[in-house]
């Protein structure tokens, strides 16, 4: 079959594309820029791309005529006020378009909607079904609560909880209860419902066979690690605060915080098992599906993370433009220092930057400004990275965003998530010239008025010792020979 998936950068889409593929299905990707499609090295040449962005009509590109079904992965978990007409109007537009094809089946992967009393996210993702019928072709749609897999935001934010705090107190939507399901699942019932006639006009419920409470959840993870943990709930924790509990111990945005803590109040547990009737599959329980989450972590094979994603708030959709460091209005601080070690070590102590490996040179400082920029309502630096070794445009990497990872140049440009007066970019590139060989590193800074500039020469002092440093060390490094 022709299928088209939209999404096809996010979460879901990133790990269902090779499964159609493995199916012998030809697949047609829209995305928003064909710079950042994190399959292309690998699906370059078995995938077509076409690009637009479902929020502006007049730019999205002409739908292939000989579609023949199309998954829609577009999904927001924004903190913005008007996020339901923005999940909305994307919709429209995109069945605006997919109605000039001849599709005929449309497969949506929303939320289980089973209370009356709905969050605001919850009715979004209802909204979101009403506007996709409204397409000619059939709509298929799985409802699915938990998403359980490595670089889920649901695991991520449980491994964060059960993995930084012996004791916690928690607010009384801990004892909510859902049916969490594996990824590897999830995508089985996608991949399943493609082209079933049984499935058209259809609405499924998906889960796992584990009915929990969050609290449950974060007490197994916890005993799967053979970490003794204790959960203290406190009914009297407003929504508000619940955020911000969640936003300052987790890696999740505040936005995130507000709608997974809007979320959390309805049960998300499924009606009946009518999916199995149509596609029979016998799901992992949460326990394997940690293990199983658990196995690509260890093996550095995280596909996808939620972190990744573009509709935090942070960057507008054409970030990939800014691969060009401004020259004009910015200033910059370069350090290059000539080196004799061999450039593919340093090459991958560069690409190994951040999340585990640290900064290389006085880490607590890159700490403590993560913790600042928590505070100040920013990303912070608890996001990481997805993998510990690549890296590719787009990725999230602590409070940075990859703009480019051109490690056959040796190039790596990285910019800014954080609160700042400012916008500011950090280049590491390898230079060989004449027989010898380089690390260069630029900081630049773009200043907003008075205030940004007071803010660049105060950090000057510790920009001279602190960038040097990192540069001997990502030279030098070795092993465990890091100067903190």
């Amino acid at each position: 079959m022709k299928v088209l998936i939209t999404g096809a950068n996010g979460y879901i889409g990133t790990r269902l594309l090779p499964v159609l593929l493995e199916k012998g299905h030809n697949v047609v990707c829209l995305v928003r820029d064909r710079r950042r499609f994190r399959e292309q090295s690998d699906f370059g040449d078995k995938v077509n791309i076409i690009t637009g962005d479902l929020l502006k009509e007049e730019t999205i590109e002409t739908f292939p005529q000989d579609i023949e079904a199309a998954y829609y992965l577009v999904h927001s978990m924004t903190g913005n006020k008007e996020f339901a007409e923005l999940e909305a109007l994307s919709a429209h537009n995109f069945i605006q378009a997919l109605n000039k094809t001849n599709c005929k089946q449309i497969i949506f992967l929303g939320g289980i909607v089973n209370d009356e009393n709905l969050s605001d996210h919850l009715r979004s993702r209802k909204h979101v079904e009403d506007v996709l019928r409204e397409g000619k072709a059939a709509l298929t749609v799985l409802r699915a609560a938990i998403v359980i897999g490595s670089g889920s935001a649901s695991f991520e934010i449980i491994r964060d909880l059960a993995e930084k705090l012996p004791v916690m107190t928690a607010p009384r939507w801990v004892k909510t209860r859902c049916q969490p399901i594996a990824i590897r699942d999830v995508l089985g019932y996608l991949e399943g419902v493609l082209g079933n006639e049984k499935t058209y006009h259809k609405t499924f419920d998906i889960g796992g066979p584990d009915i929990l409470s969050f609290k449950d959840m974060i007490l197994t993870y916890a005993k799967v690690r053979k970490l003794d943990r204790k959960i203290i709930v406190l009914p009297f924790l407003s929504p508000k605060v619940s955020s911000y509990w969640l936003y300052f111990v987790t890696s999740t945005s505040y936005s995130l915080a507000q709608s997974l803590v809007d979320s959390m109040k309805n049960e998300t547990i499924c009606k009946d098992n009518a999916i199995n009737e149509v596609v029979p599959r016998k799901c992992l329980s949460y326990e394997e599906a940690l293990d199983l989450a658990f196995v690509k972590i260890e093996q550095n094979s995280i596909v996808s993370s939620w972190k990744d994603a573009l509709n935090l708030g942070y960057l507008n959709n054409d970030f990939m433009d800014q691969i060009k460091v401004p020259q004009n209005g910015t200033v910059e601080f370069k350090v290059n220092i000539p080196f004799k070690e061999d450039a593919g070590k340093v090459l991958n102590n560069i690409w190994s930057i951040g999340g585990n490996r640290g900064w290389y040179y006085w880490d607590w400082i890159w700490n403590l400004r993560g913790f600042i920029d928590k505070v100040a309502g920013g990303v912070g630096s608890r996001r990481g990275r997805t993998s510990d070794t690549d890296i590719a445009a787009g990725d999230v990497l602590d409070f940075w965003r990859v703009l480019l990872a051109d490690k056959k140049s040796g190039r790596l440009l990285l910019y800014a998530e954080m609160k700042l007066p400012g916008e500011a970019w950090l280049e590491f590139k390898i230079i060989e010239k004449d027989g010898e060989k380089v690390l260069s590193e630029v900081a630049t800074f773009r200043p907003k008025g008075l205030w940004g500039r007071t803010y660049w020469y105060a950090m000057w002092p510790f920009h001279l010792f602190i960038f040097r440093g990192m540069a001997k060390q990502i030279i030098d490094f070795n092993g465990n020979n890091l100067t903190m």
